[in-house]
């Protein structure tokens, strides 16, 4: 399994907790933990004793995302399209992992921090949760086949309004379109997510895990023929203009100027 001091994995009482612990970075991910959050993943799906996982922050901040500096050296190293590259295989991973997943969000939830959740069973946010999709802006298009997720739990309207705006909503917007079970203060918000989990680990293995293919398997060949799209169109829009001024824009901390993209 790959280590990462950055992605804790606990598991007790049939609950493997995957906890982001980068809070002085705000939770950005690194290629080290996305690799380390798939390895833990596979591990849970083939330990019989882990009958349900958790993804949490912690009270002030979910994840922003991915970490834009790592982020740029790897697609410098080698193609973002690339199968093999650790936040493919996580988004793989996560999106047909057979064991229920519950998430605790709290603070910002940017980018992939919101678009993994629409791969988990329950969601539970705090009241400072605030989630965001700045694909566009950043010049690139959404993944973990949000583009196809987001319309049909949001319907066009709201998905468009947060895909192509990318303006943050927040916690009470995400309770009223589905994209969050319970709103709760955020110092309750990791444990409420953690009795839940337990609840579910009480259950039958077998009886939750073929309700959740049930549940899931009109979509399924949909999810991954559609992450596998929208690869492609990353791939590309990261070597255009709108991307190469929108990361410049960013490491230089000015605003973009897209006048010519």
């Amino acid at each position: 399994m790959t280590e990462s001091s950055d992605i804790l994995v606990h598991t007790e009482a049939g609950v493997a907790t995957i906890t982001f612990n980068r809070a002085d970075k705000k939770n950005s991910i690194t290629e080290a933990m996305y690799a380390a959050m798939a390895d833990a993943l596979a591990a849970a799906e083939q330990d019989a004793a882990v009958r349900c996982v958790v993804f949490q922050g912690d009270m002030a901040i979910f994840s922003a995302g991915n970490d834009i500096a790592d982020f740029l050296e790897q697609v410098q190293a080698g193609s973002p399209a690339s199968g093999e590259r650790p936040v493919w295989r996580f988004l793989r991973t996560i999106a047909a992992f057979p064991k229920p997943i519950v998430a605790a969000v709290c603070g910002p939830a940017v980018g992939i921090g919101t678009t993994l959740l629409l791969h988990c069973d329950l969601v539970y946010a705090g009241d400072n949760a605030a989630f965001s999709l700045p694909f566009v802006n950043l010049g690139l298009c959404p993944e973990a086949a949000s583009s196809l997720l987001l319309p049909q739990m949001l319907g066009h309207h709201r998905a468009a309004e947060a895909l192509l705006l990318g303006e943050p909503f927040m916690a009470e917007a995400a309770l009223e379109v589905g994209l969050v079970n319970r709103v709760v203060p955020p110092a309750e918000c990791n444990a409420l997510a953690q009795a839940q989990a337990r609840k579910l680990a009480a259950k039958p293995l077998a009886a939750l895990m073929e309700t959740k293919r049930l549940m899931k398997a009109g979509q399924a060949p949909q999810v991954q023929a559609r992450m596998q799209e929208e690869g492609a169109s990353f791939a590309r829009l990261m070597t255009g203009p709108a991307a190469r001024e929108a990361f410049t824009a960013f490491m230089e901390k000015r605003r973009p100027d897209f006048s010519h993209c």
